[in-house]
């Protein structure tokens, strides 16, 4: 990359190609020579662009920010749809809540991307057929079938939103990585407005009740709801126009948080050992074995889209390789313990789909990490492991559409 530059210095197309190929590679090889090249007018101008930073917060157009206040006012309304209707809360919350945000955030997307009509109303469609088929399943509390749907209808709803997300070309595998990106971004982004509304809401209600007014009820019921329902709107209006804000803490929070699980998971397997602690017997611990599980592997895969568009060390590789490596060893234990499970009291829909995800992790798990090999031994570029993230998102997909859709239908709704 260095020696490219330097041979294609007075040529914009050439610089402009190797820059679309490899972003971050481009960007870490030229800041490198740039204090050769200070001076030269073309080089002069690729480190304004590539180090530009905004100095003040950008609000966007006065359409688009209207657009998010109108969206935050909708969100507030489905938030408290069940007191406005007289519909039963948990009910009502059960089954919808993935539908106060999601579709905003879609049409969010859909406007911003320009998504060709037919899209859009593919998205529609989606959406309503989803609404539609969640709120006809029969009400038993009892259901498992029911709770699954309920739950991955979320991560249904999700997927429609990387699907507005990743705009017109599909397949584009740096779009879906982007899409991974925003969410650790807007992770952050909620995480500092929650922690900002934490202490209004303190400050505030201690305010009120200096002069004899208790007015806690009222907010939480109210202000606290509709803020909570429009957190998610308001974190992607600021990392969409404001990228600056958590472009380099997001980097950060992943290379600081790879090694640390890395060493908490190593700690944890030998704590098993040494308390006893069975997951072939105990359901609960297995269902906390599991969760556990998915929240490392969305680490790896966090880490990885980050660390993707930055410099990284050799060290940071090869924690991200361990990382992967014990995960599948957790996976190989969550996996022989449901098939256990499996085999010694029979299938339910929670086993199921338990043991369905689990492969379906397990899989990804092997190439993600068949292809931190290859870097490691510099075989490839860790783009190349994005790429394999990327290329097995719709999987997952697909097997939430089952569990969402299908499961009910086949367990007879128990």
């Amino acid at each position: 990359m260095k020696s490219e530059i330097i041979a294609h210095l007075d040529d914009p197309n050439h610089l402009e190609k190797l820059y679309r190929t490899n972003k971050a590679g481009f960007k870490r090889e030229f800041s490198l020579l740039y204090p050769e090249l200070k001076g030269n007018l073309l080089a002069d101008s690729w480190n304004a662009r590539l180090h530009y930073q905004a100095e003040e917060i950008n609000w966007g157009s006065s359409r688009e920010l209207l657009g998010v206040i109108l969206a935050c006012l909708l969100a507030s309304v489905f938030a408290k749809l069940p007191a406005i209707a007289s519909i039963q809360e948990e009910l009502y919350y059960s089954r919808n809540i993935g539908f106060i945000v999601f579709p905003l955030l879609t049409a969010y997307f859909a406007w911003k991307n320009q998504l060709p009509a037919i899209r859009i109303a593919i998205a529609i469609v989606l959406m309503m057929i989803a609404l539609v088929y969640i709120n006809l399943l029969p009400n038993n509390p009892q259901s498992d079938t029911l709770v699954l749907s309920c739950i991955h209808m979320v991560l249904f709803l999700w997927s429609i939103l990387g699907f507005a997300f990743v705009g017109k070309n599909l397949n584009d595998a740096e779009r879906r990585l982007s899409y991974l990106r925003y969410n650790g971004d807007l992770l952050v982004m909620t995480a500092l407005i929650l922690i900002s509304g934490g202490i209004m809401t303190g400050i505030t209600i201690g305010l009120f009740s200096l002069i004899k007014l208790d007015i806690t009820s009222w907010y939480f019921n109210y202000v606290v709801v509709s803020g909570l329902a429009s957190v998610t709107l308001v974190g992607t209006y600021l990392t969409q126009t404001n990228p600056q804000l958590v472009s380099k803490v997001s980097p950060v929070i992943a290379k600081i948080f790879s090694p640390l699980v890395l060493v908490m998971l190593v700690i944890y397997l030998g704590a098993i050992l040494y308390t006893g602690k069975d997951p072939y017997n105990d359901r609960e611990f297995l269902m906390v074995f599991n969760v556990l599980l998915v929240g490392v592997m969305a680490i790896i895969f966090f880490s990885i889209a980050e660390t993707s568009q930055t410099s990284t060390s050799r060290i940071q590789l090869w924690v991200l390789f361990l990382l992967s490596v014990v995960t599948i060893v957790i996976n190989g234990i969550a996996l022989s313990a449901i098939l256990f499970r499996i085999s010694s009291w029979g299938i339910t829909p929670n086993r199921l789909a338990i043991l369905g995800g689990n492969i379906l992790i397990l899989v990804h798990l092997f190439l993600v990490t068949a292809q931190l090999v290859k870097v490691v031994l510099k075989r490839d570029r860790l783009e190349s492991v994005g790429k394999v993230i990327a290329f097995y998102l719709p999987v997952y997909t697909a097997w939430t559409i089952i569990v969402t859709f299908l499961f009910p239908i086949f367990f007879g709704y128990k």
